[in-house]
């Protein structure tokens, strides 16, 4: 138990268990354990805690892990230093009652929602320790004298690696006189790369195909270069290949994790695919924004080692790491390249270096790779436990082992509404299927993020995730 006094106010206990026999470093659990305290109501607004040296002490730990756990915290909005005065807490989370004050339920703009949309990472796990010494090589390179817009030729050589290690994908090269590497571009993330190709390797007017339901940022980038979308259909397996319109210059995608429903495109529709771009002369863009994060079987082979010829295969460091580091890779043929390359040229454009810089260390230092075993392992226990606890109450879900998501489908978007509704009057922010449509949803239901979340924040978020369902489940019978 430490304590924490308030203004004022009374001694208030808080209990912290740090068990150092856990993978989850000592600064999470710490973390997690000031949140859960302030869900109990054990801690609220206002109260004063402990100064990092003396929770240092009093827990027995290095000074390093309180400073980490108070930086997670303040970085998350959940206390506020003030000079002079000490480090207070800023609010509790949703739910929790304030000591002495009314249970009523302040207006919803002031209360603070927990984010269970789709598409986060697991920040909480990253090492701090790692972390913070990959910025401190970072910043001590010497600054660019002149951009480097293909990218950090170590951060290029580092995707190589990467790509190899974590995804199979064996970089080739263009030419008999050409390293690996140049068939790589450093990019500032997926929907930045969509972007690029939409204004480089296209002309507006021209058709491109996205998965609907789909990523609306990917749909919004093609639309703004004036490109003419048209959906693509799919099942809960992927892209319907059969279903591709004719005239199209492009199709985008997301095989290996199909964005929002969790499908995973099948090996015939992954050869069937390349096939057709073949023979109708049609780029495929392919979105790998989380292929790392499979839990049950091996990844099907990415479909730029199917058609390396026709797949521009994008990727990102957002869903594995942070979107700190606003960094991703573009791999694709030669012509593409090009294009891409002369557009930043001409625009003087080109990806930031300080995040390129960052991967660079974490991988070179295994930190990468850690912590994409560890991202694996609790997240694949996270989608168990949601699966678990609404399967026992009869209730379906969506999606492949692997990713941050499922989804949990609804009959209508009336129930997306009202489900949407009462989760926001409960604290937890939702969000729904019907919006990642281009024409009238055929599916509806809720993408729910497991990732964003720290492991006591799911397990008071899992019991009123599931009522939620099960109350709606009540009102159409089904």
């Amino acid at each position: 138990m430490i304590s924490s006094r308030a203004r004022g106010g009374p001694v208030a206990e808080i209990p912290v268990d740090l068990d150092r026999t856990s993978a989850i470093p000592l600064a999470v659990q710490l973390a997690d354990a000031f949140r859960a305290a302030a869900g109990s109501g054990v801690l609220r607004a206002g109260d004063r805690l402990p100064s990092t040296r003396s929770l240092a002490s009093s827990l027995r730990v290095s000074r390093t892990v309180t400073a980490a756990a108070y930086e997670q915290l303040h970085a998350e909005g959940w206390i506020v230093g003030r000079h002079g005065s000490g480090t207070f807490v800023t609010t509790s989370p949703p739910g929790a009652a304030q000591r002495g004050e009314p249970s009523a339920r302040p207006p919803e703009r002031d209360r603070p929602q927990l984010d269970m949309t789709p598409g986060a990472p697991w920040v909480h796990g990253l090492d701090r320790a790692a972390w913070r010494r990959a910025w401190r090589v970072a910043a001590d390179a010497p600054p660019l004298v002149r951009p480097q817009r293909a990218g950090l030729p170590d951060y290029r050589a580092a995707i190589v690696e990467h790509l190899l290690r974590h995804r199979g994908l064996s970089v080739r090269r263009s030419d008999e006189h050409s390293s690996p590497v140049e068939a790589v571009l450093a990019t500032a993330g997926s929907t930045a790369a969509v972007a690029e190709l939409a204004s480089s390797v296209f002309r507006p007017g021209d058709r491109v195909a996205v998965e609907d339901p789909g990523y609306q940022r990917a749909v919004g980038a093609f639309r703004a270069a004036g490109i003419e979308v048209v959906p693509a259909p799919v099942d809960t397996e992927g892209l319907l290949v059969e279903e591709i319109p004719d005239g199209v210059r492009a199709v985008y995608c997301s095989p290996a994790h199909q964005y929002p429903l969790g499908g995973r495109l099948p090996a015939e529709r992954r050869v069937a695919l390349i096939r057709l771009a073949r023979q109708r002369d049609f780029l495929v863009i392919e979105d790998d924004y989380d292929g790392e994060l499979r839990f049950d079987v091996a990844p099907l082979p990415l479909l730029a080692v199917l058609g390396p010829d026709v797949v521009v295969h994008l990727g990102t460091t957002s869903k594995i790491l942070t979107p700190t580091l606003g960094t991703g890779w573009m791999v694709a043929p030669r012509r593409v390249l090009d294009a891409v390359q002369n557009y930043r040229d001409l625009g003087g454009s080109g990806p930031p270096a300080a995040g390129q810089r960052v991967f660079v260390e974490l991988a070179r230092h295994g930190d990468l790779g850690r912590h994409l075993r560890r991202m694996r392992r609790e997240l694949a226990s996270r989608r168990l436990r949601v699966v678990r606890a609404l399967g026992e109450r009869g209730i379906e879900v969506l999606g492949d082992e692997a990713g941050a998501h499922v989804v949990i489908p609804l009959t209508s978007v009336e129930a997306e509404q009202r489900v949407a509704a009462e989760a926001a009057e409960a604290g937890l922010l939702i969000d729904g299927l019907a919006r990642h449509y281009q024409q009238t949803p055929l599916r509806f239901g809720v993408p729910l993020g497991y990732a964003a979340c720290s492991t006591s924040e799911l397990d008071r978020a899992l019991p009123m995730i599931v009522d939620l369902f099960v109350r709606e489940q009540a009102r159409t019978g089904g």
